[in-house]
């Protein structure tokens, strides 16, 4: 079985009904859409998504870092005045 990964849930029928309300009710926080009492997707807020992008993009310019700082003795040394 399938965990619920949210407070709130609603059916696909509940959604196409009335998605305003069902977004209201929940204050911001995600809503599981069930299909057959099973999640099938989930509803978050543009801002959420918007944090959670930003936040993978954090982390994928962190192991950026992470792997050059590997490479920094091959670095070739330039002062701002040779720019």
């Amino acid at each position: 079985m399938n965990p619920i990964l949210a407070k709130f849930s609603a059916s696909i029928s509940e959604l196409k009904r009335n998605p305003s309300a069902l977004l209201q009710k929940a204050k911001g926080n995600p809503i599981t859409i069930l299909n057959h009492n099973k999640p099938t997707a989930y509803l978050i807020p543009a801002e959420t998504y918007e944090a959670l992008l930003e936040m993978i993009e954090d982390q994928d310019l962190g192991r950026i870092v992470r792997e050059r700082e590997s490479e920094r003795n091959e670095a070739v040394e330039v002062s701002l005045d040779a720019l």
